[in-house]
């Protein structure tokens, strides 16, 4: 079964998330990366951006992602059991 890839504005809150892909370019991959976020990094969903900002979780970091970054960031569930991070 395949897992679909939503953007993240179509995350709901308290939801756990893996970053499939960023798709901007260069320089917004690296501002993410450089927050702490990179593909395969597993997030959660404090607060839906509507109105305001995201506010996600990527580890013991909160980070306040706009709507235009957030519909950038392409996002899959994390199935139940699903490896969380590297290092668990």
């Amino acid at each position: 079964m395949t897992i679909p890839v939503i953007p993240l504005t179509t995350a709901y809150p308290d939801t756990k998330v893996k970053v499939v892909s960023l798709t901007g370019g260069r320089g917004f991959q690296q501002h993410l990366i450089d927050m702490g976020m990179s593909v395969g990094s597993v997030i959660e969903v404090i607060k839906p951006g509507s109105p305001g900002p995201f506010l996600i979780a990527a580890g013991e970091t909160r980070l306040a992602v706009g709507a235009g970054m957030a519909k950038r960031i392409m996002v899959s569930l994390v199935e139940e059991g699903e490896k969380k991070n590297d290092f668990e």
